[in-house]
């Protein structure tokens, strides 16, 4: 594997390095690039993982000036987070999927959740915006804007976002998400061992649970339209869920449930703030030897 870099940004430092790995959807990721430009409150440093590239998307890069590393073949999220990650230049380091379009503000409310903490330990996440009922305390829906760049509603969703907004949630795990560039070099960022990606963001989760971490909070103000693309069906899955509980010795759901407390119902999904180690109770108990025999026996 070899992997390209090219870089142009230059001038004032940016506030977010945004990493976004990409593989022939050059619709989408110009529609997203283009959002972060029109839609962000402060100036941050765009920085593309492009898989292939064959579509056009290499060559639109270049012409857009846009900071990129490049692999002839499709190395899946881990690697492609990482190679984009070495020409950060920001403090706060954001990766975004390339179906998503950010909505206005939603950098300003995610840097002030960051700022009125006040430390470096954390990892948030802004809102979805689903077309689909979730029934889900951590995304917003449903709110159909459409399911490709060429039905997009832009317009529509650009006067209605703000009405849109949910409380803030409890268990921050998917993108787009936040931390800062000490926490990422603590962890060494993604663990290739997962890739092409399967159960890579809960493992940046535990990751950081295992250096201290214990702000997972989801900004329900900072908004993004996901247009829920199906690049994951083009890709060989590694089984990421058996990988978890090989590394970790608990399955990432009893995780969620118990460390995280992250909720998929409404109920209770509200930010809980700092959190502390579960208590040792009879239910993780058994959630623990439930995760041994699916996985062992």
């Amino acid at each position: 594997m070899h992997i390209h870099y090219e870089q142009h940004s230059d001038g004032e430092k940016p506030l977010f390095s945004i990493l976004i790995p990409t593989w022939n959807n050059l619709s989408l990721v110009k529609l997203c690039v283009e959002s972060i430009r029109k839609n962000s409150t402060y100036n941050h440093q765009i920085i593309l993982h492009i898989n292939d590239g064959s579509d056009g998307t290499v060559a639109w890069a270049k012409q857009q000036q846009l900071d990129f590393t490049q692999t002839a073949e499709n190395v899946g999220i881990c690697v492609a987070c990482n190679a984009a990650f070495t020409l950060s230049k920001a403090d706060y380091i954001v990766y975004i999927n390339d179906d998503m379009y950010v909505c206005p503000e939603w950098d300003k409310r995610l840097f002030r959740a960051v700022t009125d903490y006040g430390s470096d330990d954390f990892y948030f996440s802004s809102t979805m915006i689903e077309r689909v009922a979730a029934n889900s305390g951590n995304v917003s829906s449903p709110h159909n804007y459409g399911d490709s760049v060429e039905n997009f509603k832009e317009e529509q969703l650009l006067k209605e976002w703000s009405s849109l907004i949910i409380p803030d949630w409890q268990g921050a795990n998917y993108p787009p998400s936040i931390m800062h560039r000490r926490m990422w070099n603590l962890i060494g960022g993604f663990s290739v061992e997962f890739s092409p990606g399967m159960y890579s963001d809960p493992d940046i989760c535990r990751k950081l649970w295992a250096v201290g971490v214990r702000n997972f909070r989801g900004i329900g103000d900072s908004l993004v339209y996901h247009f829920m693309s199906k690049s994951v069906s083009r890709i060989k899955k590694n089984d990421g869920s058996k990988q978890f509980y090989q590394k970790w010795r608990i399955s990432a759901r009893t995780f969620f449930d118990y460390y995280l407390q992250f909720q998929r119902s409404t109920q209770n999904a509200y930010y809980k703030g700092i959190l502390s180690e579960p208590a040792e109770s009879t239910a993780l108990r058994f959630k623990r030897t439930r995760d041994k025999i699916k996985y062992w026996f």
